[in-house]
């Protein structure tokens, strides 16, 4: 099958479109002909190696060496003890332990899996399990009335949490370049800052952050915050989400690592509420597998508006 290859850490450049073997399904797994996978920021940076965080199972090498974990397709085979798929399935889901996705073929755990809502395309179903799930559970709680600001607005899971944060009655403010500062108005922000002209840790304060490409000091963020805030960062350096853990909760504010829980429990109601028409899923590109590391790229420069989704079989 073909496949985006990743030998070692480094820029997009490294990465080559390879034949490799076909992976077989073991006890428990299922082979997903890939029809969609999306790109998310992790993806990203575990192709750089960095933040260091990023080669946990792999510090020299990558320990998968096929990036690309949020997948929709269609069941090829299943392994032994598999039960609630066949094949021929419709599936999507977040393989973000064995990743494989930017690849024709992709072995999946069953339990990361689900099955695709007919009234979604492959290319939509492929943009949620990641994104979707973080923007839920960062913006959790979020009130009417209250102020929320999100810092990373204009991607994936920005997108989603701009739109979560407006239906619970929340004033949204979000956070990115200037090349994004009216998207983020398309999908709802009720105010947009450019990080590179304005500090958003002093337009506060806000009853609720989520922050998605964590930089600041501990010392910042509890000045963006209001009294009885929270503060909540998926993303970032290693050395800010570590002053995070350990100074965080001694701040006088709620300031902590969000743990995003994962698996079809926690993406189906997202899925559930596109299907509804309650949440819009912004693309902003599509591409092939000879085009990843442009696809990469993209994304990793802060460039894509929303999602970014790569067709394997195009």
């Amino acid at each position: 099958m073909r496949a985006v290859v990743q030998h070692r850490y480094g820029p997009p450049e490294l990465l080559r479109v390879e034949e490799i073997p076909t992976p077989a399904p073991a006890a428990g797994q299922v082979l997903v002909r890939v029809a969609a996978t999306s790109v998310n920021l992790s993806d990203w940076e575990t192709l750089l190696g960095t933040p260091f965080y990023s080669r946990i199972g792999g510090l020299r090498t990558p320990a998968r060496p096929v990036l690309g974990s949020d997948i929709a397709g269609h069941v090829e085979a299943v392994g032994p003890g598999v039960t609630r798929f066949r094949p021929g399935d419709e599936v999507y889901g977040d393989n973000l332990a064995l990743k494989g996705g930017f690849a024709e073929y992709a072995v999946a755990p069953e339990h990361v899996l689900a099955t695709k809502p007919a009234a979604l395309d492959f290319v939509t179903a492929s943009t949620i399990p990641q994104a979707g799930v973080i923007a839920l559970q960062g913006v959790a709680g979020a009130r009417p009335g209250q102020r929320v600001l999100i810092n990373g607005a204009g991607g994936g899971s920005g997108a989603f949490a701009i739109q979560l944060a407006k239906q619970a009655g929340a004033e949204v403010t979000g956070v990115d370049n200037a090349g994004k500062l009216a998207f983020m108005r398309s999908v709802g922000a009720d105010h947009v800052i450019d990080y590179r002209v304005d500090d958003f840790t002093r337009t506060g304060p806000y009853d609720l952050i989520l922050d998605l490409v964590a930089h600041r000091s501990v010392l910042a963020y509890r000045r963006a915050l209001a009294r009885g805030g929270r503060y909540r960062c998926v993303g970032g350096s290693t050395r800010t989400l570590l002053r995070v853990l350990t100074a965080g909760p001694f701040t006088g504010r709620r300031i902590r690592v969000l743990a995003v829980r994962t698996g079809p429990k926690h993406f189906t109601p997202v899925a559930d509420r596109c299907v509804a028409g309650d949440l819009a899923v912004h693309i902003d590109r599509t591409f092939t597998l000879d085009q990843v590391p442009e696809a990469l790229a993209h994304v990793g420069t802060g460039s894509a508006l929303g999602k970014v989704v790569i067709l394997p079989g195009t």
